[in-house]
């Protein structure tokens, strides 16, 4: 029995990371895939479980050795994300979350067809722009660059299967337990779970 794949995506400030670990958090079979970054660590983050922080040096080698499922830059800094861990992962059974940008996600996309992708819009601009600020940061010039970035990053969600508006905190996670949940179901993924049962049952 092997796990199913999903993109979350959202524009920077649009909640993501709190929804996706508050649903690693509720559910013991969902794995969170980190990713490795040349960016630095912020206050309060852990090498190894929010990041893997690793110089430009060694995510080119990386990068150029094919270590990568998807790569991109973001705000100067690059991301990539192992192949072999998400492998390894979906082999044992769990479902995998990637949280990265769009551009990952056409990467992933090409790769894992049957991956199910999600993108979390803010509520407004506005909101999007008091919780940049709330979060305390960045600088008014990273502030307003963020801004002008999400515009564009917001344009690709017609790229994604399903679209949640982080409105309400509890009602966003709920919507995301569910497309979780129903994606377990899906022919395909039931065909391959129950083989044996099925093949009883229709002889």
């Amino acid at each position: 029995m092997s796990g199913s794949l999903f993109i979350v995506a959202a524009p920077s400030g649009a909640g993501k990371t709190s929804l996706v670990r508050a649903l690693v958090k509720q559910d013991p079979h969902v794995r969170l895939s980190v990713s490795h970054t040349t960016r630095p660590a912020r206050a309060g983050e852990v090498d190894g479980e929010d990041y893997f922080f690793v110089s430009q040096d060694i995510f080119s080698k990386m990068r150029d050795a094919g270590d990568f499922l998807e790569s991109a830059t973001v705000f100067d800094n690059s991301y990539g994300t192992s192949s072999a861990a998400v492998h390894h992962q979906l082999h044992a059974g769990n479902d995998v979350i990637l949280e990265i940008d769009w551009q990952g996600g056409q990467q992933v996309r090409k790769n894992f067809p049957d991956s199910s992708s999600i993108f979390i819009l803010p509520p407004s601009k506005q909101a999007l722009e008091q919780r940049l600020r709330g979060r305390g940061q960045d600088d008014e010039a990273t502030i307003s660059r963020r801004m002008r970035d999400a515009e564009s990053e917001m344009s690709h969600y017609v790229e994604f299967d399903y679209l949640i508006v982080n409105d309400d905190f509890d009602h966003a996670l709920a919507s995301l337990t569910a497309i979780i949940v129903a994606s377990r179901h899906k022919l395909a993924v039931q065909q391959s779970n129950y083989s044996t049962l099925l093949a009883d049952l229709l002889a």
